[in-house]
């Protein structure tokens, strides 16, 4: 998977921007892909600190840009754009100056301001650092209400080759309606798509074509219905369980009519409890590495890293972030 990214990434390469670019594991991952041909990295930091913090750690980051608010030649014009993007809140100059001297708001206003074309974040702040002023300053898309979440999962198959599966919501929305069930479903389907997923969508529940009763299963079966009235083209099953979904065999007995059941490769979950539970089972008992949280629904690319994530992690998710761009 990550060949097919770089190699579409260097024809058309990306700069990404970490907040964070003082730490260790940030630093290591930026050593690494500054000597490819294909991401352009930018630190977030005073260049003093960064160079110093780079030495201590023993990482080579000749070639990466660094960036801090200190020095910004455009600074004047970020303040006047971050005080119109939040005039609602009636944010003065000398509070937009306070907020961008911290990395996670300088950052996501350089990719604003087209300085960068992606951000990952994370490896210092908690998410609700990372997503809040993407929401505030990036902002959703003009059709979407929702930022939501996908991770996509990679396992190689005995034959050589990977198998890649996306599931979703599994980390931003605790318990979505019908109408954002469908947003995250249309969202899911497009990020399948940038990582070579033709997407099969499955609505997961604990009833198959209403073999179950409850809210929970009205809930997903009607976002079915209306995420099939709103991707015609892509194929969408629901309500159905999650061994219908992927195994032929199972398929042919609870839902022998359906022809996408027994072969989903794009699972929407009912809230995230479920979600999360699916992937981390996935990743940890069914072999898969998972990549994400893949921010779905904004203007730009933002991602989140774990704070226990280590520098292959970052290096990884820096390729994910950018092929989104």
């Amino acid at each position: 998977m990550f060949g097919e990214l770089i190699a579409g990434l260097r024809k058309n390469p990306k700069k990404i921007v970490f907040p964070e670019g003082t730490d260790p594991r940030i630093l290591e991952a930026s050593s690494r892909l500054v000597t490819g041909d294909f991401l352009q990295p930018i630190l977030v930091g005073n260049e003093e600190e960064v160079l110093k913090a780079s030495k201590e750690s023993g990482y080579n980051i000749a070639g990466v840009k660094i960036m801090s608010p200190e020095t910004y030649d455009r600074m004047d014009e970020m303040v006047e754009l971050f005080c119109e993007l939040r005039k609602g809140k009636g944010i003065t100059p000398k509070e937009a100056r306070e907020y961008l001297n911290k990395g996670n708001y300088f950052g996501t206003m350089l990719v604003k301001m087209g300085e960068a074309d992606a951000l990952l974040g994370g490896a210092t702040y908690s998410t609700a650092d990372t997503v809040r002023p993407a929401l505030q300053l990036i902002k959703t898309k003009p059709e979407n209400k929702i930022v939501s979440s996908c991770f996509i999962l990679v396992r190689e198959r005995a034959t050589g080759d990977n198998e890649v599966i996306a599931m979703a919501d599994c980390a931003i929305n605790i318990k979505p309606s019908e109408d954002e069930l469908v947003e995250i479903a249309v969202e899911a389907a497009n990020c399948a798509k940038a990582f070579g997923i033709e997407p099969k969508l499955a609505f997961l529940s604990y009833s198959t074509f209403g073999s179950g009763k409850g809210e929970d299963v009205d809930k997903m079966r009607n976002a079915y219905e209306k995420t099939k009235l709103r991707i015609p083209d892509i194929p969408v099953e629901g309500e159905i369980q999650f061994d219908a979904a992927v195994s032929p065999r199972v398929a042919r007995t609870k839902c022998p009519e359906s022809k996408l059941a027994g072969h989903a490769n794009t699972f929407i979950f009912p809230d995230i409890n479920a979600g999360n539970i699916g992937y981390k089972i996935a990743q940890r008992l069914g072999g898969f590495d998972a990549y994400g949280p893949i921010l779905l629904g904004l203007n730009a690319p933002v991602n989140d890293l774990s704070r226990g994530c280590n520098a292959a992690e970052v290096y990884s998710m820096a390729i994910v972030t950018a092929a989104l761009a």
